[in-house]
């Protein structure tokens, strides 16, 4: 009788009791197992338990389940004579659950299915299970780490069932390889029908699930010097694989597309598993089995290969790989300390073996790259891939931006002529001494060979033009054999004044040898270099014109670069730049949104813009349509990437605004998502509250009206709510609130400019500097309040928020903030200790009895500031260093070739136009003096005065001309 979902708790029952230490019903319960095993459906109510990790069941009771699902599976998964065994729909539930249930928590449990996966992957596959690899290749991919590890532990078991597979499936395909190419029928793979394909297709996943074992199944060995024998194993049998196939390339492109595809796939994916391999164990791979055969093979293939073959690009893109990954190896660098040779292999420590290995690999380089073949290499990489072809030179004329990115901005492992010139690069690193003087030689040739007034495109430009890459990539060896001021003027110069259009692929070339050399141009010659790039970005080509705008930039970031040799061309370079901005592609905002979700590009092109934006200065409102689509995006905090580029983002609006010569309306726009930022976060406030101060700048009254209450929202939930640090970043932006806007400003911020009394008055700041610094600075904003709008500051003080804080009547408060504007008065600025003054001579005229009893100390403070050079009504000390408007700091990346940016210009502006700088102390001080006697009496003033120190009273008399 067959077993279903109902027995499920039956068969739980009996596992757990198995478990028991109760004999007698652990006895019981293993009976009643023993009797379920031949039962249709007991695997499948094993399997489960076994999944329902997640039902309460217990791990003992699953792992033991998993231990019956295995022993039940060997013995009636195949048919046998004494037993039905396991039904085919039973079966197919059980190989779908298994693959449903790759994910196991628990790892006993995990071993055991994957030796149940492939112990029925040795019966059943492909015939019955033909779905097994392209789902565990899938999984494979999964970013889910357990996931992928169980897959391995799978693929572990089978290595070896799938090695062999590989290695069956590869005779069969040549053998049919064979057949087919030998067939005249056009159509003779019909005959062969779709199990050819599914071989094909089976036999790459294999390869995929092979390379993967070997890569992640072992860890590196240059961790352990440790062979990895897979790698011995399996390389020479890739490479055999590899020149077995090359020959049907050429054989099935013209009569068999599908097949042809499908070898070019092949010989690609096995060039580039060696490729993985080498990387991950180079020691294993470095054996003399396994280097010198594929090396040799590669370089060949590189060097000298069949004609049919050097149409296979892809090919030999993953064949230059190869040797370069070998040539820039670290672990085949030989060690300078030799190699050791007394030692028994056991006792050698891990450092000895390396270098063992690494000098026995230096050896086999050594050996198969002899210097007759590392010479022609080079040539050959110079002559032959370095050269345009006629489809490049197609391309060129078709499209010259897209050809100029394809050329110089591509990946390198994507495209021959990038990728052959990575290996030259490397090729030159390891052998300088021996190829310096070849290059030389290659580049006096191609110069003779094709004169500077040369107008065809020959062979010889042609090679000229690779001599040139080859000399650009190199400059830093070549300089020892190269006098660039000579080769300029003798050479380049004057090819550059040869204005055919065909030249154009010796000016763009001309153009990158100008950026590579930066280091190396000197004295005049830079000059003449500036000149000549600023000529080619008025090339009439894009190709040209984008190859020196690049070099410009590098000669711009070069340590030699010199303002005053580069200011006459400044003019010409700007137009020059945005002509060429208006002309491209892929130049603007475009490129921001092709480039989403690539987060690092990203900030690199706000950083970009941010330095381009600081450059320009006062003049950067041009490149306001590239730029505020950008910067809209960037401080969207909802913006998936927010997270990467918030910073870069903020940073770049703040020096839009500070370059800014004006407030544009899309920049208005801007202030909310601001606002959304600070609420989340102060993680930014610094640079957040410098924008704060340049839309009051910029912006005026405007800015004022559109979003007063969402800056008087934000300042209020700042103040009070931050750090020290917080505090001296937000105060200059509330100073010049108050300033830009006396009247207006204070009734708005009520809230702010109350946590401000609040701090004064209740924080101590004792011998901590930086609450000095705050209680200071915010004295100082309550005491501009106080003489701008003195209206409003009585109606301050004698709100219910602050006689509930402890203070009962506003005289109080007042006092108490004439006792800290006395105190904090020599910790000030000139600029503050000048409000400070004005605050206290004001007081003077309050009809408050305690006036008198501070009378000495308002006169001290005011005299003090008076004969210290604070009353003049213009300070040339520049006090920035402590006002609280010295934020300034912060747009030091913003000043451009003019000097100063727009920011710093508006701001000195109103400094110069603050009222307190025109209020004449020494005036205020004697008019409110008369108020103060009348009010008080001559008896009560003139006693206090009398209490006046006589040298403070003769300072007085000097302040006061009296």
């Amino acid at each position: 009788m067959s077993l279903s979902a109902a027995d499920l708790h039956t068969v739980y029952s009996f596992l757990s009791n198995a478990l028991s230490i109760d004999e007698s019903t652990r006895k019981q319960a293993e009976s009643a197992l023993a009797q379920c095993e031949n039962r249709p459906g007991f695997c499948s109510c094993l399997l489960e338990i076994i999944a329902a990790r997640d039902s309460g069941c217990r791990d003992d009771a699953r792992l033991l389940a998993s231990v019956y699902f295995k022993n039940s599976i060997s013995r009636y998964w195949r048919h046998r004579r004494d037993t039905s065994g396991i039904s085919n729909d039973e079966k197919n539930h059980i190989r779908t659950k298994l693959l449903l249930h790759l994910r196991e928590e628990n790892t006993q449990i995990a071993i055991q299915l994957a030796v149940l996966v492939a112990k029925i992957a040795r019966i059943d596959y492909p015939k019955e299970w033909p779905e097994l690899f392209s789902i565990l290749g899938q999984q494979l991919q999964s970013p889910d780490t357990l996931t992928s590890h169980r897959v391995f532990m799978i693929a572990s078991q089978l290595f070896e069932f799938t090695w062999n597979l590989w290695k069956n499936d590869v005779q069969t395909i040549l053998q049919t390889f064979s057949t087919i190419s030998q067939s005249v029928i056009t159509n003779s793979l019909v005959e062969h029908g779709h199990d050819l394909i599914i071989i094909c297709e089976r036999w790459l996943l294999c390869l995929k699930i092979i390379r993967q074992l070997i890569i992640s199944g072992y860890p590196s060995d240059t961790t352990s010097a440790q062979e990895v024998l897979l790698v011995k194993e399996v390389c020479p049998v890739l490479l055999s694989a590899i020149q077995s196939f090359l020959p049907y390339y050429p054989a099935f492109r013209e009569r068999q597309a599908q097949l042809c595809d499908f070898t070019k796939r092949s010989c690609t994916k096995l060039v580039k598993t060696l490729v993985v391999l080498q990387a991950r164990h180079p020691y294993s791979f470095g054996d003399q089995t396994v280097l010198p055969a594929i090396i040799d093979f590669s370089l060949n293939m590189i060097t000298n290969p069949d004609a049919t073959i050097v149409s296979f690009e892809q090919f030999l893109i993953q064949c230059m790989v190869l040797v370069k990954s070998v040539l820039e190896c670290k672990e085949y660098k030989p060690s300078l300390t030799g190699r050791v040779i007394s030692e028994s292999a056991a006792s050698l420590s891990l450092e000895q073996r390396k270098k063992n290995i690494s000098t026995a690999v230096s050896e086999m380089i050594k050996t198969i790259l002899p210097s007759d073949r590392v010479i022609l290499l080079c040539n050959v990489l110079i002559r032959r891939y370095f050269i345009f072809s006629a489809k490049d030179m197609d391309e060129w004329h078709q499209n010259p931006e897209n050809f100029h990115h394809d050329q110089d901005m591509v990946q390198w492992t994507e495209r021959l002529r990038p990728c052959a010139e990575a290996l030259y690069i490397v090729l030159f690193e390891n052998y300088k001494d021996l190829l310096s003087p070849i290059v030389v030689s290659i580049l006096n040739e191609a110069m003779s060979g094709s004169p500077p007034l040369e107008t065809e495109i020959s062979h010889a430009m042609l090679l000229k033009d690779a001599a040139y890459t080859a000399a650009g990539h190199v400059y830093y060896e070549l300089s020892n054999f190269l006098n660039f001021s000579d080769w300029f003027q003798g050479s380049l110069s004057i090819e550059l004044s040869n204005k055919h259009p065909n030249m154009c692929i010796i000016h763009r070339k001309i153009a990158f040898i100008l950026g590579q050399w930066a280091s190396e141009i000197k004295g005049d010659t830079r000059k003449l270099v500036y000149h000549a790039l600023i000529r080619l970005l008025q090339d009439n080509d894009i190709a040209v014109k984008l190859a020196a705008c690049r070099s410009l930039c590098y000669l711009v970031q070069d340590t030699n670069f010199s303002e005053h040799d580069f200011s006459e061309h400044l003019p010409t370079c700007w137009s020059s730049c945005f002509k060429l901005m208006e002309e491209v592609e892929e130049f603007d905002s475009k490129i921001w949104e092709e480039s989403t979700g690539e987060s690092l590009l990203q900030i690199q092109l706000l950083v970009a813009l941010r330095n381009f934006v600081c450059s320009l200065g006062h003049q950067s409102s041009i490149c306001s349509n590239l730029l505020l689509p950008i910067l809209k995006s960037g401080i969207n905090i909802d913006n998936p990437d927010s997270l990467n580029l918030l910073e870069d983002s903020i940073l770049l609006l703040e020096a839009t605004l500070s370059n800014a010569p004006s407030m544009v309306p899309q920049l208005f726009d801007f202030f909310p998502y601001l606002v959304v930022i600070l609420e989340r976060s102060f993680d930014y406030l610094q640079v957040a509250t410098s924008i704060i101060e340049e839309y009051i700048i910029f912006g005026g009254i405007e800015f004022l009206n559109r979003h007063v209450s969402s800056l008087a929202k934000i300042l209020d939930h700042i103040v009070g709510s931050v750090n020290e640090k917080g505090m001296l970043s937000t105060l200059p932006a509330i100073d010049l609130l108050v300033q830009c806007f006396p009247t207006e400003a204070p009734p708005l911020i009520a809230g702010v400019l109350q946590k401000l009394i609040l701090i004064c008055l209740s924080q101590q700041d004792g011998d901590h500097p930086s609450r000095t610094t705050v209680v200071t600075s915010s004295a100082a904003i309550l005491a501009r309040v106080l003489v701008m709008n003195t209206n409003y500051f009585a109606q301050l003080v004698s709100e219910p928020a602050l006689q509930q804080s402890g203070f009962s009547v506003n005289q109080n408060i007042l006092l108490a903030l004439a006792d800290i504007w006395v105190d904090k008065i020599d910790s000030a600025t000139v600029i503050q200790r000048k409000i400070y003054a004005l605050a206290l001579c004001i007081m003077l005229t309050l009809r408050m009895p305690q006036i008198i009893d501070i009378l000495d100390d308002i006169l001290s403070a005011c005299t003090g500031v008076i004969l210290g050079g604070g009353d003049e009504t213009t300070t040339s000390e520049d006090d920035s260093g402590g006002d609280t408007t010295s934020s300034l700091a912060l747009n030091s990346d913003g000043i451009g070739y003019a000097g100063i940016s727009s920011k710093d210009l508006r701001m000195r502006q109103i400094k110069d136009s603050d009222p307190i700088r025109q209020f004449s102390l020494e005036n205020m001080l004697n008019e409110n003096l008369k108020a103060c006697a009348a009010f008080h009496g001559d008896a009560s003033f003139n006693a206090a005065i009398s209490r006046i120190h006589p040298s403070a009273f003769a300072q007085l008399q000097q302040a006061l001309k009296m």
